[in-house]
């Protein structure tokens, strides 16, 4: 009298592969109904929490057509019929939704990488351009007394890839000789390129003389926020 009524009903409804899905249906009817619409959870093994969201939606829609006659069974009629279009329209809006957050995910990055040294040199800036070139990406090696930097543009998976390599292959030797890891690596910056920033259409390796010459070159690329940041702390 105060509370009104509750009950769980279960259907089974065939899906769009002619599997069945069980559904779960919890209806909390108020003291008022049918003048009020009621409570509906729905919830099922078969399918996402996201999908389950959009049938009690969709129910609720259908409730209001019906507001002050009784409608529970009429609900229950409706999603037996449509509850292979709710979810390929779940599906839809959830692949849409992929598709534009791929979109940032995959958008073009940049990331700015300090170097303690190199004790093989030579065969260092090869595997770096290689990689840069395999990964087609852009940007550049940059020397500067001892100062070593990578600054690359490109995919943001192709960004992550570097890194992997970076970090896990032997690219540099030891002070005995011996080939060994990138250990003293430092990322100053990983981020998306905006639109002031200029894009690099290659990959080059440059030795700068002085700081201006460097501070020069990210200036040219838009990038003179990324170098005062993360450039002049390195010279402490």
């Amino acid at each position: 009298e105060t509370h009104g009524i509750s009950f769980r009903i279960q259907i089974s409804v065939k899906e769009l592969l002619d599997t069945d899905v069980l559904l779960k249906l919890l209806f909390h009817l108020p003291v008022n109904y049918p003048s009020t619409l009621p409570d509906i959870s729905v919830s099922s093994d078969q399918l996402t929490r996201a999908q389950c969201v959009d049938v009690k939606d969709k129910l609720l829609e259908q409730a209001k057509k019906h507001l002050s006659e009784p409608m529970v069974h009429d609900l229950i009629l409706w999603v037996q019929q449509h509850l292979k279009d709710v979810i390929k329209q779940s599906a839809a809006v959830c692949n849409e939704k992929t598709t534009l957050s791929k979109g940032t995910e995959d958008g073009i990055w940049m990331l700015l990488l300090h170097l303690d040294h190199m004790r093989a040199k030579a065969k260092y800036v090869k595997t770096v351009e290689k990689w840069a070139s395999n990964l087609r990406l852009t940007g550049r090696l940059m020397f500067m007394g001892k100062i070593i930097l990578i600054l690359l543009q490109g995919d943001r998976s192709s960004i992550k890839e570097y890194l992997i390599l970076q970090k896990t292959s032997k690219v540099d030797v030891d002070s005995s000789g011996k080939k060994c890891k990138e250990k003293m690596m430092s990322v100053l910056c990983e981020t998306e390129v905006q639109s002031q920033h200029k894009r690099f259409q290659t990959f080059e390796i440059k030795e700068y003389s002085t700081l201006e010459e460097l501070q020069k070159e990210f200036e040219t690329a838009g990038l003179t926020t990324l170098f005062s940041e993360f450039v002049p702390p390195l010279f402490k």
